[in-house]
């Protein structure tokens, strides 16, 4: 919300204004001031995604045949090298930052599953159902997304350069800031996409549908967008430096500048900028201000303000003064309720995946068929627990530092089961 500071009335020139004026000028002022006396609840707080673990540093599947395996729930940066996954259910599945370079995934359902700042290099999802999956940041350089569907998948901010998505339903797909350098997007649905910022430079884009896109300061410099489908899309300061256009259409396209851009393209906007057109500078119109023009000899000049009005206003800016008093109280009430909600959630979060962790692990030694030390086993769960108990009981944040060692505890117990297992491969 933008909030408006009210210019105080002593730095306004008084023979400007009669007294019906000043009058106004003090409602408002005391609107302001009471408006922002009110204001006591703090923005709310977003909650941004803790940063993945170290990439494979979770579940060791690496080559491994699950297309038969029920998954855990989490499988945060776990290794997931040239693992096979064909037809899979991974749907909500949570693979921040895991490891999928090369696995074969067609086929498989990843709907609501969560990919950020995961290594999909490679990685073939052919025909697979990508619906509302999320992928920010994630490594996509090479993957194969043949025929996928990924209706309102988010990819903002990740690599997909020379990915294949032919043939790809990606309507209403995030695709904000992406690197779509080299990237085979023939004949695929990008129709509504947010695709700001997003870089398709030597992309093949032919026959592409792209209707309604948002591609605001994107890149396609060389791109080959013959064919291509632009009807209303929104074009500002799009970089067609290059590119092959020839028979693309731009039907209802907004702020269509072709500048650089090679072939001939149909239906294009009577305002757009054709290719071997000079766009026209923009045109200064500002008019000079009229507030400091002379006044007219002849006008009459009001009044000063009433000893009356003086009163008033500074009755008002007293009372304007114990609101705000108020108010910086009530808000330091409301601040403290807002961060102890934030904190908990926080450690909710945390305890919750630290229970993820235990159970990923319990899962990698079933499917590798091992066992761990018993005693840091032991340890880990009755860290959980501990974090549980120390959570339900909280009443400030301060008291949440106990869940918080709990936890630290938990995961160093946890730390000596894996690098036990790692050395000497468990007892069978």
């Amino acid at each position: 919300m933008r909030r408006f500071t009210p210019l105080p009335a002593a730095a306004l020139p008084l023979s400007r204004f009669s007294s019906r004026s000043l009058s106004r000028l003090l409602s408002l002022t005391l609107l302001a001031s009471v408006s922002l006396a009110f204001v006591a609840l703090p923005a709310t707080a977003v909650h941004a995604a803790s940063a993945p673990c170290k990439p494979g540093s979770g579940v060791k599947l690496r080559g491994k045949d699950l297309t038969s395996a029920t998954l855990p729930y989490a499988m945060r940066c776990a290794d997931l090298t040239g693992a096979k996954l064909d037809g899979v259910d991974l749907t909500g599945k949570d693979l921040t930052g895991a490891i999928l370079r090369k696995a074969s995934l067609k086929e498989a359902d990843l709907g609501q599953a969560r990919l950020d700042y995961a290594d999909l290099r490679g990685a073939d999802f052919s025909e697979a159902d990508l619906g509302q999956m999320q992928a920010k940041q994630a490594n996509l350089r090479g993957a194969i997304l043949t025929d996928a569907d990924a209706v309102q998948a988010e990819f903002p901010h990740s690599d997909l350069t020379g990915a294949v998505l032919t043939r790809a339903v990606l309507t209403q797909a995030n695709l904000t800031d992406a690197k779509l350098v080299d990237a085979d997007l023939k004949d695929a649905t990008l129709g509504q996409i947010k695709g700001r910022t997003a870089d398709f430079t030597r992309a093949k884009l032919g026959e592409a549908k792209l209707g309604q896109a948002h591609l605001e300061h994107a890149v396609l410099r060389d791109a080959d967008l013959s064919e291509a489908e632009f009807t209303q899309a929104e074009l500002d300061g799009a970089d067609f430096h290059g590119a092959n256009v020839d028979k693309a259409s731009f039907t209802q396209a907004d702020d269509v500048n072709l500048t650089g851009a090679k072939g001939t393209p149909k239906d294009l906007p009577d305002d757009a900028v054709a290719p071997g057109s000079a766009g026209e500078e923009p045109v200064d119109d500002a008019s000079p201000s009229t507030w400091d023009q002379d006044v007219p000899p002849n006008a009459v000049r009001p009044k000063g303000p009433s000893p009356a009005l003086i009163l008033v206003i500074v009755s008002g800016l007293g009372l304007s003064l114990t609101l705000i008093m108020w108010g910086v109280a009530h808000r330091r009430r409301e601040r403290f309720v807002a961060e102890m909600a934030v904190a908990r959630h926080a450690a909710e979060e945390d305890v919750t995946r630290f229970g993820e962790e235990i159970d990923a692990l319990d899962f990698e030694m079933k499917i590798n068929q091992v066992s761990g030390p018993t005693h840091e086993w032991r340890a880990a769960l009755d860290a959980y627990e501990a974090a549980k108990q120390a959570l339900h009981v909280a009443q400030t944040p301060y008291d949440l530092q106990a869940a918080a060692m709990a936890i630290g505890r938990g995961r160093q117990a946890l730390h000596v089961v894996r690098s036990r297992l790692s050395a000497t491969g468990g007892t069978r």
